[in-house]
């Protein structure tokens, strides 16, 4: 700690400089002289429940980011809702027996249930299927067709005689031309997860009602992104800029436009959807991934009438969207290209966030074999929800797939959360209750002291700087030292001692204790994008009102005198035995184990790969001398890599060696 640092902390410590939050008052608008940022998930689809990679995957990672821009002051608007339009819908509705704005009703109040006990603070969560959605998605149609970058295509479609309909890629299903897999879908193949066109398929059959479609052809309206390709290239080059663009989004965006852009089609031959006005196609809809990121704007519409102050002001607002790998196209290179396209000052994406997959265990979720976590199973266990928030956090998919595993899931709150974090602010505030009433006491600091505080003001540093890039998942451990750093300066302080000895002791005692209760303070303000709902029980113990901002530097916001109230235990130990049965529980039926292995069955070269993957991660770990906690869980993963590895290939598990015993 260089001596620049140590009085940088004492300036700050002695300024008490603490700034609260302003009251939100609805509807929030863009205000000049502010920094206003506007923020949209990936709208999920009202088809099924969610499941735990769909929530990390965009409304919760969303959540985070706007909770901390609320932190710093700035100006925020999170928008939200589901999407109701396209095949998804219209399959779901016919499998089970009702109409699409029956299934529609029935899964947003699902899914807005889901997102309320995950504590996602939406300020709008809507839907599409509104007169705002229809209104604003035939403007920017109309807005395109007069400015000539409409085109008629006419494609061949699979068309059922029995339906008497033309069918639409999820309502098809066959053998996929690429891999030979029996169940692929009329657009993507689950086995090889090739994008294919359900003319392409064989042996195709009709999902509802399984006859042989004939092939037919219909005209379709196309959106000729290639003349609109400078725009974009020149829009992009601007927006490329933003700190919130993820890797794999801007490789995602650098592909499409490297093979060159080409007409897309955005018309469907469906019923359910926002209908095309055009004479002539009045008895299509528009395609769901032309139609649905419109849905941020009419929602915002159906929030406030002043909407287009945040879609129309692009010189004003910093747009952030969050989603998983798979929208990254449709969100960077579509959506984009059609509001350039109207010419109207439309704000276009500043940030483009996106994950990587969540996986479970050693496979994926599936709602149909019963694998998997989802968003109303977590509510219904005895786990709390703030801790579900920071386990999918710290696995946040990144740079790379990640799995949810029970084992970790245990080890992660046992360790880092019970015996570190919770530790430090409980023993700190528990001897303010107990040594001093419940009083802050008055410091008097040392250059020990001041040496804690700055590197308390590095980590802090990089906590913004972190969350500014939105390296959401790496943050965590900023708290996590914080709170390392808090537990060793009491060990090796040990105030409950030294308030029995001397009036120097006790005076030393006081300082300690004050300091920690500081510390408690700062992470009560820094855990509030992870978890909300602790940082509101730590900030009721703390006794504090109104929320604080996050500081520059750490400064004194708790004052000699301030009474805090009663403290209690802010997390639990997990038992094994309760994640047995947990995982048990969501293990999946025998029958799915069956298919998957049936599907996995000499699938020895794809597992190689990740063996060899995992295990480049572990080395780098070693090198950069991670910490033990962490490579451990990466060593566990490698182990369980190479064990599966084994029983494909037929041959005996590696056993892990043990160390020889010394000889006396």
């Amino acid at each position: 700690v260089s001596e620049d640092e140590i009085e940088a902390a004492r300036k700050s410590w002695d300024s008490c400089n603490v700034q609260t939050a302003k009251p939100r008052v609805h509807p929030v608008l863009p205000k000049e002289g502010e920094k206003n940022i506007l923020i949209t998930s990936a709208l999920p689809y009202v088809n099924n429940v969610p499941h735990l990679g769909n929530i990390i995957g965009c409304v919760l990672s969303a959540d985070v980011f706007s909770r901390y821009c609320r932190l710093r002051g700035w100006n925020v608007l999170y928008i939200c809702g589901t999407d109701e339009y396209g095949t998804a819908t219209e399959t779901k509705a016919a499998q089970e027996g009702v109409t699409p704005k029956e299934i529609c009703d029935k899964y947003h109040k699902i899914h807005s249930e889901v997102y309320e006990w995950f504590s996602i603070g939406f300020d709008y969560f809507g839907r599409t299927t509104t007169e705002c959605q229809t209104k604003i998605a035939q403007d920017i149609f109309w807005h395109l067709h007069r400015n000539n970058h409409l085109i008629k295509q006419t494609v061949e479609q699979l068309y059922c005689g029995r339906c008497e309909r033309f069918l639409a890629d999820r309502f098809v299903e066959g053998t996929c031309p690429l891999c030979a897999f029996e169940d692929a879908r009329g657009d993507q193949c689950d086995k090889c997860g090739k994008l294919i066109n359900a003319v392409e398929l064989k042996s195709p059959k009709c999902k509802m009602c399984s006859d042989t479609p004939a092939i037919r052809t219909s005209e379709h309206l196309f959106v000729d992104l290639s003349k609109l390709e400078p725009k974009l290239r020149r829009c992009l080059q601007e927006s490329f800029k933003g700190e919130g663009w993820s890797n794999n989004a801007k490789t995602i965006t650098e592909t499409w436009l490297r093979d060159g852009l080409k007409p897309r089609c955005i018309t469907r031959d469906l019923k359910w959807g926002t209908p095309v006005p055009l004479e002539g196609f009045t008895d299509k809809v528009f395609y769901v991934w032309f139609d649905a990121p419109i849905g941020y704007l009419s929602i915002t519409a159906n929030y406030t009438d002043k909407w287009e102050l945040w879609w129309k002001n692009p010189k004003n607002v910093q747009l952030y969207n969050f989603m998983a790998k798979d929208n990254v196209p449709f969100h960077s290179v579509v959506f984009p290209s059609c509001l350039l396209g109207t010419d109207d000052e439309y704000t276009i994406v500043n940030h483009l966030n996106a994950t990587e997959y969540l996986n479970y265990e050693e496979g994926k979720f599936s709602k149909s074999r019963g694998v998997g976590v989802f968003g109303d199973h977590a509510s219904k266990t005895n786990i709390d929800s703030d801790i579900w928030r920071f386990y999918l956090l710290s696995m946040r998919p990144e740079g790379q797939d990640t799995h949810f595993s029970w084992s970790d899931f245990l080890l992660k709150n046992n360790s880092e959360l019970l015996n570190n974090l919770g530790n430090f602010i409980n023993r700190s505030l528990k001897f303010v209750s107990n040594a001093y009433g419940g009083v802050v006491p008055d410091p008097v600091l040392n250059n020990t002291d001041l040496e804690l505080l700055a590197l308390v003001n590095r980590e802090l540093k990089d906590y913004v700087t972190d969350m500014d890039k939105l390296k959401i998942r790496d943050n965590l451990r900023r708290i996590l030292s914080i709170s390392r750093l808090g537990n060793q300066y009491l060990q090796e302080n040990q105030p409950w001692k030294l308030i029995k000895g001397s009036n120097d002791d006790k005076s030393r005692a006081s300082t300690v204790t004050s300091i920690a209760a500081n510390l408690s303070c700062l992470l009560c303000i820094l855990i509030h994008p992870y978890m909300p709902q602790t940082s509101s029980i730590i900030q009721d113990q703390l006794n504090l009102r109104g929320g604080y901002l996050i500081p520059d530097a750490i400064t004194r916001m708790l004052p000699s005198g301030h009474k805090i109230n009663k403290p209690s235990p802010l997390f639990r130990k997990l038992e094994e035995a309760e994640i047995e049965e947990y995982k048990a529980k969501y293990r999946g039926r025998e029958d799915g184990k069956k298919e998957v292995a049936k599907v996995e069955v000499g699938d020895c070269k794809g597992l190689e790969e990740e063996v060899l993957k995992q295990g480049n991660l572990v080395r780098e770990l070693k090198t950069a001398k991670a910490e033990k906690l962490e490579i451990e869980r990466e060593v566990s993963k490698l182990l369980e890599l190479k064990k599966k590895l084994s029983l494909l290939k037929g041959e005996e598990p590696v056993q892990k060696k043990k160390g020889k015993k010394k000889k006396k």
